[in-house]
Order: structure tokens, then C-alpha cells, then sequence
């Protein structure tokens, strides 16, 4: 199956313009669960940048489930048109993700994206954004913080705490191995908050990041 956007807008706009955008599309966000009844293939988005940062380089990793094996990668790369500005990242990397996307023989049941999803100021992550924009299940995976506050994780396999923010939860601080550094895990479209827990953990291997992130963060770092 081939990749049709379910929803469009215009990428050439000015920052303002971009938050009214994440303001509408916020509205289509689902937080409940609403995937394939079963995952057979699961994949890693993650974006970098060449030519200090005249052109995006976006990468997609898909992997077999339950077996994480790599099946199939694209990177799609294309001139950077919208600057750096925290809070709208989806605007500088979306599009080559499309790119990347649309290269693909096959989808994937659900897509892992290199940032946040629902853990945003205007609860549209570049996780959210996609997967409002592309009717895939997503799962924001952020290295750091960007917004939010939570108690201690347990130092343990698995655990996590609710990442909070204005009293709403709005993602976990998740635990994916003894004894490093816990990732800020969200919803992106078309899931619950404890379903991303499961997956991210379902596809974490032996390090602290997830195996579709891995695989595709060194396809977009070169």
C-alpha cells in the first residue's frame, strides 16, 4: 500500500501561519488505541541535515515484528525550507519524511518518530503531525525533554513516571534500560498513552533507544 495523505497543507508559510496550523490539526489528534489488530511491521523515522542544513535528509527504517529485523530503508533528501525554530520542527522535517514515505514498497503498520508526539506545547509533535497528516499509528521517542515535568524513574527495565504538564499528562518518562538515561515517550496519532509505553518497550532491544530509532538514526546521520 501506497502512502496518501489524509489531510494537506501549505509548507512554504510563515512561523505564525505554522502555528495555526498546529493549532487546527491539534483537534484531529487520537489519543485512543486504533491499530491493526496485528503489527507485522513496525518503523523508524529520523531526520538529518547536510550542507549545514541547506538540505534535509530524512530516513526510514522498517523492521519486522516481532523479529525487529530490518526489511526495507529509504532516504529522501530535499532543500530545507523552513528555518530552526523550537516548537515547529515538523515544518523543517515532514516534508522530507513524505519524500521518504511515499518511497516505500509497503507502509508500516506503525511508524516510531525521532521526537515528540502529543508531549508539545500545542500537543502537535512532529509524531502528531505525521500521523494526522498520513492516518498511521505514531509514537513520538524524544532523547530530551521539551517541555513537562515528572518525579523520579525507577531504576529499572520498564519503569516509568507520567511526564506532566499544567496538571495534564501528557506523555512517560520511560526507563528502557538498568542503570541510563530514560526517553520522553508520547502518543502520536492512533494510540494510548500505556500502548506506547508497550511498543516502545517491544521494540527495544539491549539499548536505550528503541531498534527502529537506531537503525534510522544512522541512516539519516550518514
Amino acid at each position: 500500500m501506497k502512502l496518501e495523505l489524509r489531510h494537506e497543507h501549505p509548507w512554504n508559510v510563515t512561523p505564525q501561519q505554522a502555528v495555526a496550523i498546529q493549532n487546527r490539526l491539534r483537534a484531529l489528534v487520537s489519543l485512543r488505541d486504533d491499530l491493526p489488530e496485528k503489527v507485522r511491521c513496525v518503523a523508524g523515522v529520523d531526520v538529518g541535515f547536510e550542507e549545514g542544513g541547506a538540505v534535509t535528509r530524512a530516513a526510514v527504517a522498517k523492521l519486522s515484528f516481532p523479529e525487529l529485523a530490518l526489511t526495507d530503508s529509504v532516504i529522501a533528501r530535499r532543500p530545507t525550507s523552513f528555518p530552526y525554530i523550537p516548537g515547529l520542527l515538523s515544518f523543517r522535517e515532514i516534508p522530507a519524511i513524505l519524500d521518504a514515505l511515499q518511497a516505500l514498497c509497503d507502509l508500516p503498520d506503525l511508524i516510531l518518530v525521532d521526537g515528540q508526539g502529543y508531549a508539545h506545547p500545542r500537543r502537535l509533535g512532529i509524531a502528531s503531525h505525521l500521523g494526522v497528516l498520513t492516518d498511521i499509528p505514531t509514537i513520538g521517542v524524544g532523547k530530551t525533554r521539551l517541555l513537562g515535568t515528572h518525579a523520579d524513574v525507577p531504576n529499572q527495565r520498564g519503569a516509568w513516571v507520567p511526564l506532566l504538564d499544567k496538571g495534564e499528562t501528557i506523555g512517560a518518562v520511560l526507563r528502557t534500560r538498568q542503570g541510563v538515561k530514560p526517553v520522553y515517550v508520547s502518543p502520536g496519532h492512533r494510540i494510548a498513552l500505556p500502548t506506547v509505553v508497550e511498543w516502545v518497550m517491544r521494540c527495544t532491544g539491549c539499548y536505550r533507544l528503541p531498534e527502529t530509532t537506531r537503525h534510522a538514526h544512522r541512516l539519516a546521520s550518514g
